[in-house]
C-alpha cells in the first residue's frame, strides 16, 4: 500500500467510540481507553481504504476488553481486545475455559503515563517515592509503618508545592492503573523501605508484599476514575489544584489545558520514551481471537493494516497522534502475517 487516506476527523479524534454495528460483518473491538483513539483512527482509515465496513471500536478498559474477548467464540463475541497492559494468566485461563484456545498478541508501540495538572497550576517534579508517600494507606515513619497523615504535597516532599493532595487516577479496570501500581506505587514502596517491611510481615512472600504496596488511602485524596481520560480532564477543570494521571498521547493533544510534571527528573515525550529514559512507560497491545480469522470479513486485513509501516511506523498517523513506534515493528508484521498465536507468558 503506497497511499492511505485519512480524514480530518480521524486525525483529530480523541477518545470516541464508533457507532453500534448494524450487522456482524463488521469487526468488533473493545478495551483500553488508551488504545481507543489509535484503534479508532485505524478503523476509520480502514473503512475508507478497503471494501469492508468500518470496524466498531469501543472502550471500557483493558481488563473489561480482555474479559469480553474471552467470553467465547462466535458472532456474538468480539474479535479484538485493546489493552494498555499485557494479558494476564487469569485472562488466558478464562479464554481457555470458554473455548478461546489461540490468541494473537500484537504489540502496536509504546506510550508513557504522565502526571499533569491545570495549565496555570504549580510546576511539579515527582519521583515514585512522592506518589507512594502521598497516596499509600500506610507510610514509613522512623522505620515503622503508620497511617498516612500527609495533607499537602509539601508534607510529602519539601521541594513540592504547598497545596492539598488530590489525585485522580485510573480505576482498577484500566490497564493504565496496572502500570501505575507497579512502576509508581511499588517502586516508591521499595524506595521507602515499606516493601521490605511488608515482605517480612508476610513471611518473605513478594507477591503479598507488592499487593500491600497498592493499598491506597480512603480519605478522599486518591480518587479512582472509571471513565476515560476525558473524565479525568473534566475533574481537573473542576479541581484546578488536583493532579491527574493520563497517557502521553492524551496529554500531548491537550497541552493547552495541562501542565505536565517530570518523573525522576525526566520530561515525558515520545523521545524520552523511545530511548527508555522516562521511567513510567509501557507497551500497548491488542489481542486477536484467532478462531475468528477467516470467519469475520476483513479481520486479517485490518490487523495487517494496523501494523503496517504506513500506519504504525514512525512517520504514520499513530505517531503523529503520540504513539511511540515500536523499533521491532517488522517482527510484529511477520508474526501477524503468519498468524502466529502467542505462547505461554514469560
Amino acid at each position: 500500500m503506497s497511499f492511505v487516506k485519512l480524514t480530518a476527523s480521524a486525525l483529530a479524534i480523541a477518545a470516541v467510540s464508533a457507532t453500534a454495528a448494524s450487522a456482524r460483518d463488521q469487526i468488533q473491538i473493545a478495551g483500553s481507553s488508551t488504545v481507543l483513539p489509535y484503534a479508532t483512527i485505524v478503523a476509520e482509515a480502514f473503512g475508507e481504504n478497503f471494501d469492508f465496513p468500518t470496524p466498531v471500536v469501543e472502550g471500557g478498559g483493558s481488563g473489561a476488553g480482555r474479559k469480553k474477548m474471552c467470553e467465547g467464540v462466535g458472532e456474538n463475541t468480539i474479535d479484538i481486545a485493546d489493552s494498555s497492559s499485557r494479558i494476564k494468566q487469569s485472562d488466558i485461563d478464562l479464554c481457555a475455559s470458554n473455548g478461546v484456545n489461540e490468541i494473537m498478541e500484537v504489540r502496536i508501540g509504546y506510550d508513557g503515563i504522565v502526571f499533569a495538572s491545570d495549565i496555570n497550576g504549580a510546576e511539579f517534579a515527582f519521583t515514585p517515592t512522592d506518589w507512594f508517600n502521598a497516596l499509600a494507606a500506610q507510610v514509613v515513619v522512623d522505620g515503622k509503618l503508620v497511617d498516612n497523615a500527609n495533607k499537602t504535597w509539601a508534607d510529602v516532599n519539601g521541594d513540592l508545592a504547598d497545596q492539598d493532595i488530590l489525585a485522580f487516577i485510573p480505576g482498577t479496570k484500566h490497564g493504565t492503573r496496572e502500570v501505575f501500581d507497579v512502576k509508581v506505587l511499588e517502586a516508591g514502596c521499595k524506595a521507602t523501605g515499606a516493601y521490605d517491611i511488608y515482605k517480612e510481615a508476610n513471611g518473605g512472600d513478594k507477591k503479598k508484599a507488592a499487593k500491600a504496596c497498592f493499598a491506597l488511602r480512603t480519605d478522599g485524596v486518591s480518587v479512582d476514575i472509571d471513565g476515560d481520560y476525558t473524565e479525568t480532564l473534566a475533574r481537573l477543570a473542576a479541581n484546578p489544584q488536583a493532579i491527574g494521571v493520563f497517557g502521553l498521547s492524551f496529554y500531548e493533544n491537550n497541552t493547552d489545558k495541562l501542565r505536565v510534571a517530570t518523573m525522576g527528573g525526566i520530561v515525558p515525550s515520545t523521545e524520552s520514551i523511545a530511548t527508555g529514559e522516562y521511567p513510567v512507560s509501557r507497551p500497548l497491545f491488542f489481542y486477536v481471537k484467532k478462531a475468528h480469522l477467516g470467519v469475520i470479513p476483513g479481520l486479517q486485513e485490518y490487523i495487517d493494516f494496523f501494523v503496517s509501516d504506513e500506519i504504525a511506523g514512525p512517520d504514520g498517523p499513530l505517531a503523529a497522534y503520540g504513539l511511540v513506534s515500536d523499533p521491532e515493528l517488522a517482527k510484529t508484521q511477520e508474526m501477524v502475517a503468519a498468524g502466529t498465536p502467542m505462547g505461554p507468558l514469560n
